[in-house]
């Protein structure tokens, strides 16, 4: 029986990696979809023949779309969708040359930049263009509708683009009056001119950046508590643990530790794994804590351990890094980044004492983990001696929960970190 392939996310079909009738294994990536904050790739729910594709690249796809039809040799899937051409056509036609430098001129960029001056281009390409110092204005595209692809960053040669005079210049507006779709409005000013100044253009994930942390400081009200912990005993587990599974190739992190722990206090406060909507409370009964990750080149996306309370520290551990490093890159799966219940926000390695974090919504709880250092501490017998510790702070709607709530979860917390023998089991 045929069964349909359906996106789990709005976005952008980017490109297709299996076409009608090829033989496909449950878990295959057959299609690449940009997304808020990444590329995510798309997985075939089983295995079967690809008998219908029902959207092309650059089609904008909203959740729950079937994108394609799955099922047995022989059966019959319908017409298949025509996929859209590589470029179009003003992108593909030739342009003439300049012939003041003996090269022929690349065709024009123009198909790659939308009517109000933005570059079309995949979050990879981005990326790995920013990392290269390339200007994505140079660059010609050859994916959906002149979208700029990981391939063509890769192969763009500046010699070959020689001057900019051969591609005309992407003009940002003069003067905006209205946010572009979808990005929370700024004040009405005329944009800045001159050689002093950069104007570049909103990202789609800095937009949705823009509209949640807007949405969640406008509409949320947050309150704050801090707490000190003694992360000694976590230090000394981690080492153990380490030194166990190093034959496994296995390696637990601090923040490992501390979204395993963030879960297990859930369990005993339900309540923060509850999420408002109105005259409405939805308690979750699985704990998913979202993981945020700083991406290379700016902007961050939130990955998420899934039943962090009940998955072995170990697995949790894989599992972490695989997501992380499909963040990083730029590709993620579905899974990756659906389903949080409570996250975690940890800025350990950038050397600061202690911040707070930005509620997601519909989350009601959010903890911010600062460096762990070592300071001096006053202890039991009146002496004093040097301890290593972190600050911790959760940031709580208010319409949920309170502040002696806030508080007691924090304690709990600060207890299992400091006695961490459970995290192991």
């Amino acid at each position: 029986m045929s069964e349909a392939i359906k996106l789990t996310m709005d976005g952008t079909l980017l490109n297709w990696l299996k076409n009608v009738g090829d033989a496909v294994n449950s878990g295959d990536i057959v299609a690449e979809v940009e997304a808020d904050k990444a590329t995510v790739e798309v997985e075939a729910p089983s295995s079967g023949v690809i008998l219908k594709l029902n959207a092309k690249p650059g089609d904008e796809l909203k959740e729950g779309a079937e994108i394609a039809t799955i099922g047995a040799a022989g059966e019959s899937g319908g017409a298949a969708a025509a996929p859209a051409a590589p470029v179009t056509a003003q992108a593909a036609a030739p342009v003439e040359a300049a012939a003041t430098n003996g090269h022929a001129a690349p065709a024009a960029a123009s198909a790659s930049v939308t009517e109000d001056g933005r570059v079309k281009a995949s979050p990879l390409a981005r990326n790995i263009a920013a990392d290269k110092g390339i200007n994505l204005a140079l660059v010609q595209g050859s994916g959906p509708s002149g979208r700029i692809v990981k391939a063509d960053v890769e192969k763009f040669n500046p010699a070959d683009a020689e001057a900019t005079q051969l591609i005309p210049a992407v003009q940002a507006p003069v003067a905006t009056t209205t946010a572009p779709s979808g990005i929370a409005a700024a004040p009405t000013r005329k944009l800045p001119e001159g050689a002093d100044v950069e104007i570049i253009d909103i990202s789609r994930m800095r937009a949705r950046i823009a509209v949640s942390t807007i949405e969640s400081k406008q509409q949320i009200p947050h309150f704050y508590v801090t707490t000190e912990i003694d992360i000694a005993p976590m230090m000394a587990l981690r080492e153990q643990l380490n030194a166990s599974l190093a034959a496994e190739g296995i390696k637990i992190s601090v923040n490992d530790l501390i979204v395993k722990a963030a879960a297990l206090t859930l369990q005993k406060y339900p309540n923060l794994n509850t999420h408002y909507y109105g005259d409405k409370l939805v308690r979750h009964k699985r704990i998913n804590i979202g993981i945020a990750v700083a991406l290379p080149n700016g902007g961050l996306i939130n990955v998420v351990a899934r039943d962090a309370d009940k998955t072995a520290l170990s697995v949790l551990a894989v599992h972490n890094k695989e997501m992380i490093g499909r963040a990083r890159e730029g590709k993620v799966k579905p899974e990756d980044i659906q389903g949080a219940t409570f996250t975690t926000s940890n800025l350990g390695p950038f050397d600061v004492e202690h911040f707070i974090a930005i509620i997601n919504p519909p989350e009601a709880g959010i903890i911010a983990i600062g460096t762990g250092k070592k300071v001096p501490v006053v202890k039991a017998d009146g002496t004093l001696g040097v301890g290593e510790r972190v600050k911790i702070t959760i940031s709580v709607d208010h319409r949920v929960s309170d502040g002696a709530e806030g508080a007691a979860y924090l304690q709990a917390l600060k207890a299992l970190l400091e006695n961490p023998m459970r995290l192991a089991l």
